[in-house]
């Protein structure tokens, strides 16, 4: 698990009013909650943390915060985007205890599939039913993403959630819950091509029409 700092400032004022003033001076107005402690308003550096939310990592690592010098471990729980504006509006952290697991989503990375029997037919069509997916782990287990190897992917494979190749310590909590919880993650059907039966059905069909009239 990489670490990624990230710097704040506590703040006193809360409210609507002040959050506006936060905004026009280039800061973020955010809170921690969680864990054994208050919950604890900050702020953070607009420019900073919009290119930081531009990385995966940023919404599936555990981020090491500092506010004000002291360094706590948190989670990215919610994050609020102006409408139309590049601006971040509000962030909410979430305190995380290293001895306890977590639920979070992680992103799916899928690889090979240009070199898959799949990917190589131009008439199978390759569908992601996922782009991401909750796991339960500890903290130190969390993985930035699953790797999903299409490497040898042919048409009519499907690809289930309990199929996925997880790290070392790492669930899916859904499968948990029932055979019928483990959903597809890749499926590799045939495609429409066009000049297949169906389209020389219709133009014998058509034809035929045409020789009546």
């Amino acid at each position: 698990m990489s670490e990624h700092t990230i710097k704040a400032t506590g703040r006193s004022v809360e409210g609507k009013g002040a959050s506006r003033r936060l905004r026009r001076e280039g800061a973020i107005p955010a809170i921690i909650y969680g864990g054994n402690a208050e919950p604890q308003l900050v702020q953070l550096d607009q420019e900073k943390i919009w290119l930081a939310q531009q990385n995966e990592w940023f919404y599936s690592s555990i981020l090491n915060l500092e506010v004000d010098g002291k360094a706590e471990s948190v989670i990215l729980r919610d994050i609020q985007r102006h409408p139309y504006k590049q601006v971040i509006m509000h962030l909410d952290f979430q305190r995380i205890d290293q001895s306890q697991a977590l639920r979070t989503e992680v992103p799916l990375h899928f690889i090979n599939e240009e070199i898959s029997p799949a990917g190589k037919n131009a008439e199978v069509i390759v569908m992601k039913e996922l782009n991401q997916v909750e796991v339960s782990c500890l903290p130190k287990d969390l993985p930035e993403n699953i790797v999903v190897d299409l490497a040898n992917l042919e048409l009519g494979d499907i690809i289930h959630l309990s199929q996925l190749q997880l790290p070392e310590g790492v669930e899916i909590p859904a499968l948990a819950l029932g055979p019928d919880q483990d959903i597809a993650v890749v499926v590799a059907r045939k495609g429409r091509t066009g000049g297949g039966a169906e389209d020389e059905e219709g133009s014998e069909d058509a034809e035929g029409e045409s020789a009546g009239e």
